[in-house]
């Protein structure tokens, strides 16, 4: 028997044909822990309807979804839909403590938003503790009837959703970790569409995609790894970018797709290679010696008529601090900025913010070490609240959180140097950055070298954002704004801020709620490198919050 989504996108293709409106579309999200066999081992994981990963969401442009999220395991339970706009519905954006209250065993809440101007590729993750790494999905937009991609339509699209895989309990990992005050245990594998690939002892094959000699095939490229970003290659293939985070890009030709946690890649791929079995690989990226999973997850693209048992041909990995591969994958990406598809790009700022993100130590008498390693934005490491932050802001609770979120580093120093003279302890809080309804910004984000240095994909919920620049070392307020690039810069909600560099965005405040903003290394977040932006409510009710749904949950 179908299975519930199933059947929705039976009916869903039915109807495309002869609908030429919005719908509604519903979903089911089933949340429970199945046995399931990765590695050949087996142990219970928390899914979404039984799937690892899980079930694809499926709209158009324009339509609502309501997603009906039912409880059925032991842990607190929220998602997030990474990436859409959630313009004025951030009751359904779905990070614990900061929009709404987790979802409580047995307990059930229906998230209802609208995919207003979005298409393209998305993703749907827990969004509490470390939950995201088996409950995870993609989400498809495509585009309205009648309207077609900017580029030559494929024959063909597949989504490929890469991840990471823990032997063990992720949650116990973290906790353990917590408790000792020092960095968790790196994964155990990585996936491909929830397989590893061929592995010693073990019989599984991985995730294989057949197909047909001169023909196109849209890749609709996933990251939900916890904590890695990753090189995507196809041995024998260049693959053309024309989109990332739901954006179309200008199409550009690579070997090499560099992509980070919560970001998505559009790729065209034409098999124009003779028979045979071609390899997937993915690997990660990491310049400075912070631990990574080193195990290359492994699929295969398999021409129709490749005979029995041909050996695939294998690819080069790129080298685990290939930075030159990462900032060329980067620097290529351009807003599509057609007529149809405008890179708005504001081009007057009313907040200029600066914020240093890294990594400090701070005292902890619970920790075996004494101490612990915590994360941080100008120098505050971000503590979670027990209510809500959106429904503290609603309904005008004080006590919860501080509007005093600091624009600019409370003490400025050589970021990016040699800081051994530098203080590496954080001030705590639950602070947020007030925005005036449709007011510009300009956000600098600087890493810097204490305890460790390395890159940061960085999120911002409730907006796409422009990245106009970036660069290593110190930012240079005086000459690195010359080089900006304020006419088609791409379009982006998750960001790599490079090792020891900065990274510079441009975003319109025009969605009132709380949006997070944090580091998508999931480490990073537990650790405290988030924050908050409380964006007001504009002039009426069409640019004020929607009133929370009666089915919120409750803490």
């Amino acid at each position: 028997m179908a299975s519930f989504v199933q059947m929705l996108m039976l009916i869903a293709v039915l109807l495309f044909p002869i609908s030429v409106e919005a719908m509604v579309r519903h979903y089911k999200f089933n949340v429970l822990s199945r046995n399931m066999t990765r590695l050949c081992s087996i142990k219970p994981i928390i899914t979404v309807n039984g799937k690892f990963p899980g079930p694809t969401l499926y709209a158009r442009e324009d339509d609502t979804v309501l997603v009906k999220v039912v409880n059925h395991v032991q842990e607190n339970v929220t998602i997030h839909w990474h990436g859409v706009r959630q313009l004025r519905t951030g009751w359904s954006d779905g990070p614990a403590y900061v929009t709404q209250c987790p979802i409580q065993t047995g307990q059930s809440y229906t998230y209802n938003f609208t995919l207003t101007g979005q298409r393209g590729t998305l993703l749907w993750h827990a969004h509490v503790n470390w939950l995201r790494a088996t409950v995870h999905g993609a989400i498809v937009i495509l585009p309205k009837l009648g309207v077609p991609y900017p580029f030559p339509k494929p024959d063909k699209e597949e989504i490929i959703i890469l991840g990471e895989w823990w032997k063990s309990d992720v949650e116990t990992v973290i906790n353990q970790a917590m408790q000792l005050g020092m960095a968790p245990n790196v994964s155990d594998a990585h996936t491909i569409n929830g397989h590893p690939g061929p592995a010693p002892n073990c019989s599984s094959k991985g995730y294989t995609l057949q197909v047909e000699t001169g023909k196109k095939y849209l890749l609709r490229i996933v990251n939900a790894a916890l904590n890695e970003e990753l090189f995507f290659k196809i041995s024998g293939h260049e693959l053309t970018i024309v989109e990332v985070d739901a954006s179309y890009t200008k199409p550009f030709k690579t070997d090499t797709i560099f992509i980070g946690p919560g970001q998505t890649t559009n790729a065209i791929l034409t098999a124009d290679q003779n028979s045979g079995n071609y390899q997937i690989a993915i690997s990660p990226f990491m310049d400075t010696t912070v631990a990574t999973d080193n195990q290359t997850a492994t699929a295969t693209i398999q021409y129709k008529t490749t005979p029995a048992y041909s050996p695939a041909i294998l690819t080069k990995i790129p080298p685990r601090n290939a930075t030159s591969l990462t900032t060329n994958f980067m620097d290529s990406l351009r807003s599509l900025n057609s007529k149809t598809y405008p890179a708005k790009v504001p081009l007057t700022v009313d907040h200029s913010l600066f914020f240093t993100i890294g990594v400090g130590i701070n005292p902890c008498s619970s920790c075996m070490n004494g101490s612990r390693v915590v994360g941080n934005i100008n120098n505050v490491s971000f503590v979670m609240p027990t209510m809500a932050l959106l429904q503290a802001h609603y309904y005008k609770i004080n006590g919860v959180f501080t509007e005093d979120f600091p624009g600019n580093p409370p003490t400025a120093f050589n970021y990016t140097g040699n800081n051994t003279a530098t203080t590496t302890q954080t001030t705590n809080g639950t602070k947020v950055y007030k925005l005036e309804f449709n007011s510009t910004v300009e956000l600098v984000i600087q890493g810097t070298n204490i305890v460790a240095p390395e890159s940061h994909p960085t999120h911002l919920h409730g907006f796409n954002f422009f990245v106009i620049g970036k660069g290593v070392g110190n930012y240079d307020p005086k000459n690195d704004p010359k080089k900006f690039n304020l006419v088609d810069p791409v379009e982006r909600n998750t960001v790599s801020v490079p090792t020891g560099g900065w990274t510079a965005i441009r975003f319109r405040a025009d969605n009132p709620g709380v949006w997070f903003m944090h580091c998508h290394l999931e480490v990073h977040t537990t650790w405290g490198l988030k924050m908050a932006f409380l964006v007001e409510n504009g002039k009426g009710p069409n640019q004020s919050i929607l009133p929370p749904p009666n089915d919120l949950p409750n803490c």
